[in-house]
């Protein structure tokens, strides 16, 4: 039986290319880590203590604060789930209200349920081109906060795992003019403000806590996060303490160092770093913007469905009107070329990129998708409408994909390209507490959700429990499985059966 070290290590002497996180891309030259061993040690004499930061630690938050811009900041090497625990529950009383946008990570639904907090859902736009959820509307914000002045933070995530930025400046403003905090799970946007190329970061757009993962697209090591507090809307005594209760009490002086390690980085070569990065990017992009049937999403959807910027390292490979599906192009790039991707959708793929990557990883990438689109000439024609010809394999795959989808549904794109908006009937922390039995998803219409069902990654919940399943949901997990698509939540790892409510 293998064991994990030994195909790790030998995963890493392999030819698979990185299109994905952690943003170090396995890359030694970038990093100055030696063996973690010789430097993975307690909280001893002379190295400070995280939980009550006095010495170098403290300085090195204070460094990091300085970098982004911050009044304060933490280290975090629990990811950016901790992070997002800390700043909901610093910033509600259990039973409270909160605002918070449907597009979140499955944690900041955790986060409701640990504090018992009642929510009122804010959606993402549909971008119809691509089929990505778009931005936020900000004056569905402000109307939400006219109608229940209960209302006691407002919870976003910008940018979105596909790169999405909502006009952060904006919802800060009417979030302040209410006297509340905006809470922005900006996970993905560790690099935002270090280059004219990328979008500001949410610090300076006035959000109130920040939370970032520095590891997804920053040289940092795999859990490594930070958390930022600004302004005087946020108890700042109640993020410690509750960081200090969601933090492990043995904190890895290894992740320590390696959000250090990264911050001293950005620091002294950042300059250079990023504009040689952007450079690369910018000569990738033009040359995947090429490509004849994969569609490159670019910065002409910058100002439709709410969307105000576009992260773009992000490379979102779409399919849409192909014969693949995202799946299919996914698994030809990893066993083909051995590229992995991030993550593949119902029709498209994402790939991420960094300052970590190389010129060579970027040549690899436009070489293999210019060769599919010459060996998979046919396939990615038998989706263009008025193409005709005989239906391949793959297209015979996408069309299995969607046998459970209804006819309008496929002619209109509805729920396969938007957030559903289910009925909420009961709060997610009430749900938990009444007896619930497991029934065939088929089955499950009208009846209320026991458990989350997202897909990982991104781990967005499509429903939650308390919340009454339809028909079109049912519909959207059974496409999620012809897909081939990673379903997690259930109970049940078949994805055939659900926990309902009575």
């Amino acid at each position: 039986m293998e064991n994990l070290y030994d195909k790790l290590y030998a995963y890493s002497k392999s030819d698979f290319y990185p299109f994905h996180m952690p943003g170090h891309k396995r890359n030694l030259l970038i990093t100055e880590f030696t063996n973690p061993f010789s430097v993975d040690i307690t909280e001893i004499d002379g190295f400070d203590n995280l939980h009550h930061a006095e010495g170098i630690l403290k300085h090195a938050e204070e460094r990091a604060a300085n970098l982004y811009g911050s009044e304060e900041t933490h280290f975090i090497v629990n990811g950016s789930t901790c992070g997002i625990l800390s700043a909901i529950s610093a910033c509600t009383k259990h039973g409270d209200k909160i605002i918070m946008a449907r597009n979140c990570h499955k944690a900041a639904y955790h986060g409701v349920f640990l504090r018992e907090l009642k929510t009122e859902y804010v959606y993402p736009q549909s971008e119809h081109r691509l089929g990505l959820n778009g931005g936020l509307n900000p004056e569905e914000i402000r109307e939400l906060l006219i109608k229940d002045r209960s209302i006691k933070a407002v919870f976003i995530t910008s940018p979105t795992y596909d790169g999405i930025v909502s006009d952060v400046e904006t919802i800060g403003k009417i979030t302040h003019e209410y006297g509340i905090p905006l809470i922005v799970d900006e996970a993905h946007g560790a690099h935002f403000g270090f280059h004219s190329y990328f979008p500001e970061n949410s610090i300076k757009s006035g959000a109130d806590i920040v939370i970032h993962s520095i590891h997804k697209t920053l040289p940092s090591l795999t859990q490594t996060a930070l958390i930022h507090v600004n302004g005087k809307l946020v108890d700042r005594e109640k993020i410690r303490k509750y960081l200090d209760i969601y933090q492990t009490s043995s904190p890895s002086y290894v992740l320590m160092a390696s959000i250090d390690s990264c911050i001293r980085l950005i620091e002294s070569e950042g300059d250079r770093l990023f504009s040689e990065y952007a450079a690369r990017l910018s000569v990738l992009r033009e040359r995947l913007k090429r490509l004849k049937y994969i569609k490159l999403a670019d910065c002409g959807i910058r100002g439709t469905s709410r969307i105000a910027d576009m992260d773009l390292s992000k490379l979102v490979l779409s399919v849409r009107e192909t014969g693949l599906t995202g799946k299919q192009l996914y698994h030809i790039l990893l066993d083909e070329y051995h590229l992995q991707m991030e993550m593949a959708a119902g029709d498209y793929v994402l790939a991420m990129t960094s300052i970590a990557d190389t010129e060579d990883g970027f040549i690899r990438l436009a070489e293999a998708l210019e060769d599919i689109e010459k060996k998979y000439e046919v396939e990615l024609l038998n989706g263009v409408t008025g193409s005709g010809g005989p239906e391949t394999d793959y297209a015979a795959e996408k069309r299995h994909c969607l046998r459970d989808v209804t006819d309008q549904e496929k002619h209109t794109g509805g729920y396969l390209q938007s957030m559903l908006k289910n009925e909420i009937v009961m709060k997610i922390s009430d749900a938990e507490n009444v007896r619930m039995k497991e029934i065939s998803i088929t089955d499950s219409e009208s009846e209320i959700s026991g458990e989350y069902v997202y897909l990982y990654p991104p781990g967005i919940p499509i429903i939650v429990p308390g919340e009454r399943i339809s028909r079109n949901l049912i519909e959207l997990i059974s496409y999620y499985k012809n897909s081939g698509l990673s379903i997690e939540g259930l109970n049940d790892r078949e994805s055939r059966k659900i926990k309902i409510l009575g």
